[in-house]
Parts: C-alpha cells; structure tokens; sequence
C-alpha cells in the first residue's frame, strides 16, 4: 500500500488483457486508471491543506477517519476506502493458476467450510447478496478463524479490526462492460483469476498480526 500523502496509482502487476477472457482489458484499463486514478486524486486533494495528516499512512487515515474533523472524514472513508480496496482487489488477480499455491489457506478453507466447493458457495452468496455497490471479503478475524464479510461502497474490513485476505469488487464498473448485469457470471470469471498464492500470502500475514 501507499506509505503517505500524496499517494499514487499503482500500475497493474499484469497487462491489462492479461485475465482475458475472466476479465477484459477495456474494463481493466478503465476500471484502473480512470476510477482508482479519481480516487488517488480526491484524496490527495482532501490531503492537501491538511498538513498534519500528510505523513499518516493509508490504513491509519482510514482507521481513525471518525475522528478526524468532519470536513474531511467523510472523503477519507470513501476515497481512502477507494483506494485501499481497489489496491487490493487488482493485486488480488493473476494471470497465472495459482490453485496449487494456496498452502496453508487451502488448509483452513477446508477446516472452517467442510471443502472449497463449500467456501466459493457461501462467497458467491455474500458477494450476491451485496446490495449496490461494495465487495465481498474473506477475512481473519480476531481469533484467528476465517470469515466471509460484505462492506457496502468504499467501507474497509480493517476498520472491524478485520484482516483481510481477497476481496471481490462488485461495483457494476468492475463488471459491466462485459457482464451487463450478470453479477453472476463476473463472480464465476473472476473465480478464475483469484491470485491463491497471493491470498496465502495475506492469510499467513494475518496470522501472525493475531498471535
């Protein structure tokens, strides 16, 4: 993530058609730098005249936006929450089968859901069953056990004391150009790009946040 003000976009650690056909280049491209590009400039906007939280990292600004002054919390929660989750989402995808890869996370999926058909299950519920715009997570909780969670627009796990592990964006923006309304079916593609060892990674790093 970004280290502090002013934070920038990011370029994609793939090519922007590289999870053709899950995922065209068109809605990458325009997803990456047109949407996250907005984001990254509204905050540094907001950021501007504010000098003495230019060096706070991003997940402090949005951890602690409650109690910043309110002509500012309301475009850190979204922007910074924009930024945050749109980061994690695109490195959360590869171009590479990463299925074998999952290590320790294909363990616990196993152990908290019965079998990892069971897991992708419940996931595609929770990321249907957003209403609008937001994302569906899997996540660490407190006690170290995964959990399955949905955040409405820009809002962010991390401020539930949640770790999270991927994310799935479901804005219509993430999907629609090739999707239409088919939520569906972008949930199925995007299923098949999860970066699995990139999620193994997180999931350890969680666990070790907890012990």
């Amino acid at each position: 993530m970004n280290e502090h003000y002013p934070f920038v976009n990011p370029p994609l650690p793939y090519a922007y058609d590289a999870l053709e056909p899950c995922i065209d280049a068109l809605t990458m491209c325009l997803h990456h730098d047109r949407h996250l590009q907005t984001y990254v400039n509204n905050l540094n906007a907001t950021l501007k005249d504010c000098p003495d939280l230019q060096d706070w990292p991003l997940e402090k600004l949005i951890c602690n936006a409650d109690c910043l002054k309110k002509d500012v919390q309301k475009s850190i929660r979204n922007n910074g929450g924009g930024v945050y989750n749109h980061i994690f989402y695109f490195n959360g995808m590869s171009d590479s089968d990463t299925r074998c890869k999952a290590g320790k996370l294909h363990d616990a999926l196993v152990k908290e859901f019965g079998c990892v058909e069971a897991f992708y299950h419940e996931f595609e519920e929770k990321a249907m069953s957003v209403f609008g715009s937001g994302y569906a997570w899997l996540t660490v909780d407190q006690n170290g056990k995964l959990k399955i969670i949905t955040t409405a627009n820009q809002d962010t796990p991390i401020v539930q004391n949640l770790c999270p592990v991927l994310t799935i964006d479901v804005w219509e923006h993430a999907y629609y150009l090739k999707h239409y309304n088919e939520r569906i079916a972008y949930i199925y593609n995007w299923f098949q790009v999860v970066d699995w060892e990139c999620a193994n990674m997180h999931y350890l790093e969680c666990l070790k946040c907890r012990n």
